[in-house]
């Protein structure tokens, strides 16, 4: 891609995530939405390739539909109560099918069929800017959205998600689906604690990012896009298959790891608001992703290839891309447990 169009691009998905977050109308805020949309549609049918193609048409029909949604509900809003600003929202309907068209933009169930399809179709590189920077602009609206919905229809979101992602998992083989699937159950984790305790929703959401950009640029150096090419990885890079499989678990959520804090912290927080019944649930849905992450980690340092094979071994090939922000990235993804103090005594 020509390197200009390509800032062009980079600098659109950038402004159009800063209108939505400087907006406090909800015009402005759609504004946002539709330049975030439009700017990474190019970067996802760039390879020209029909699985490419077939994806950027997808995603562009579902956030049309979604930012339809988004303009026809708060319309409403207008009309009825004459409130456009976005913590006015003050109408039950126009509410709820704002937080559902939102929730179609992030992924959330019931409206998360579009996300597995649409990331199995793209490159690693444009994968991480969808399952990343993409939801920063929805999960701000939702944030300020949260006062106005009411606690059964994000319960009901939340568990779904949770649920969904857990399960939808557990009989894949494409890493890009599997992620997919990640991202689902953790969209549901912070569903479920945003009216309790909306900080910890941010903090979930920024280890989710930490966590999922470490995976995916660790996936991208060793060129694996499936369960198979994990399991003859290990010649490629022992060091790095290493880190890719400890910041899989904590993307799993297993302790002592970073991925277990916001897990922990959420669970403490909703038996402190005296929903035991609904963090039981989380926890065991907890464990559905986790397996298949303990799956990826067993195909990558416990299985070797087979003995016939027809393509030579991959050996200790040189990294493909660069490789400055992957430690950083890393450390704070699998070793971040022990501040957990500090961030509690920061978000309070």
């Amino acid at each position: 891609m020509n390197p200009w169009v390509l800032f062009i691009i980079i600098a659109s998905l950038g402004l159009g995530t800063t209108i939505t977050f400087a907006s406090s109308h909800w015009l402005l805020a759609w504004m946002g939405l539709e330049i975030n949309t439009l700017a990474i549609i190019p970067l996802m049918a760039q390879h020209h390739h029909p699985r490419a193609v077939e994806a950027a048409t997808k995603y562009f029909l579902t956030q049309a539909t979604a930012a339809a949604l988004i303009l026809f509900a708060t319309t409403s809003n207008a009309w009825m109560l004459g409130e456009w600003h976005i913590q006015q929202l003050n109408h039950p309907l126009a509410a709820t099918i704002t937080m559902i068209s939102l929730g179609m933009k992030v992924g959330l169930a019931p409206t998360h069929f579009w996300l597995p399809e649409v990331l199995q179709g793209l490159d690693l590189t444009t994968g991480l800017i969808l399952s990343t920077w993409q939801k920063l602009a929805p999960m701000t609206l939702i944030y300020q959205l949260a006062p106005n919905i009411s606690q059964t229809t994000l319960l009901v979101i939340g568990l779904a998600s949770t649920l969904v992602g857990g399960w939808g998992g557990l009989n894949q083989t494409q890493l890009r689906k599997i992620l997919a699937y990640s991202s689902i159950a953790h969209m549901g984790w912070m569903m479920i604690v945003l009216k309790y305790a909306p900080n910890l929703m941010l903090l979930n959401l920024g280890v989710y990012i930490i966590m999922t950009s470490a995976t995916f640029m660790m996936l991208k150096m060793i060129s694996a896009t499936n369960i198979n090419t994990l399991a003859m990885a290990w010649t490629k890079a022992p060091a790095l298959i290493t880190i890719t499989m400890i910041g899989m678990l904590s993307l799993g959520g297993l302790p002592p790891l970073t991925g277990f804090m916001p897990k922990w912290m959420i669970l403490q927080e909703l038996t402190k608001q005296d929903v035991p019944l609904t963090a039981t649930i989380m926890a065991l849905a907890a464990l559905l992703s986790l397996f298949f992450y303990l799956r990826l980690c067993y195909n990558m340092t416990l299985t070797s290839g087979p003995n016939t094979i027809n393509n030579k071994t991959a050996w200790r090939l040189k990294a493909t891309g660069t490789t400055t922000p992957l430690p950083t990235m890393a450390a704070i993804s699998t070793m971040m447990l022990p501040a957990t103090p500090t961030i509690l005594a920061l978000l309070t």
